[in-house]
């Protein structure tokens, strides 16, 4: 009995259901959100810190933790306010509105800068000290739109850009 080896034979055929197992079920909403939690940018909040002036505690959290947080809360809260829109009789899916406030909360940070609006102003001051426009003197902008984007510096319309490319990923 010992020496002797079964074989498993492969099927004959594949089932007829196959292609349907193969689908994919998530929603464009799914897709978004996850596409968010696999990208570097995301991955990257993990080196910042979540700054909580006056804490009178020495344990500090990343802003990665605190995007995973708010998105959990955020999926609750979508999904609340999705039933309650349903019982007033407007045609909306509560678990896609919940997975839709999760992916922005999971991507409200994405963008900024350390430091938050201390580091946007940081680097406002900087390039409006140190980088000219471009024009008659040599600077490393093509365009005013440029120099005038990062003169003045916001993480959110940043992390707007960020996010758009992430889309076309």
């Amino acid at each position: 009995m010992g020496s002797e080896k079964k074989q498993v034979e492969a099927p004959a055929t594949v089932p007829s259901d196959m292609d349907a197992l193969l689908q994919d079920e998530r929603t464009d909403y799914d897709r978004d959100y996850d596409r968010i939690v696999f990208s570097a940018e995301f991955r990257c909040l993990h080196d910042k810190t979540q700054v909580f002036p006056l804490s009178t505690s020495d344990y500090t959290r990343t802003r990665l933790t605190h995007s995973i947080e708010a998105s959990c809360v955020g999926r609750s809260l979508g999904a609340l306010a999705g039933r309650g829109l349903l019982a007033r009789d407007v045609k909306v899916n509560p678990s896609h509105l919940g997975t839709i406030v999760a992916a922005a909360c999971l991507a409200h940070d994405i963008g900024n800068p350390p430091f938050g609006h201390s580091g946007e102003a940081a680097i406002q001051h900087w390039v409006s000290q140190r980088l000219v426009p471009p024009g008659g003197q040599p600077s490393p902008f093509e365009t005013l739109a440029q120099w005038k984007d990062l003169e003045s510096f916001e993480g959110n319309a940043q992390g707007f850009r960020i996010l758009n490319r992430l889309q076309s990923l």
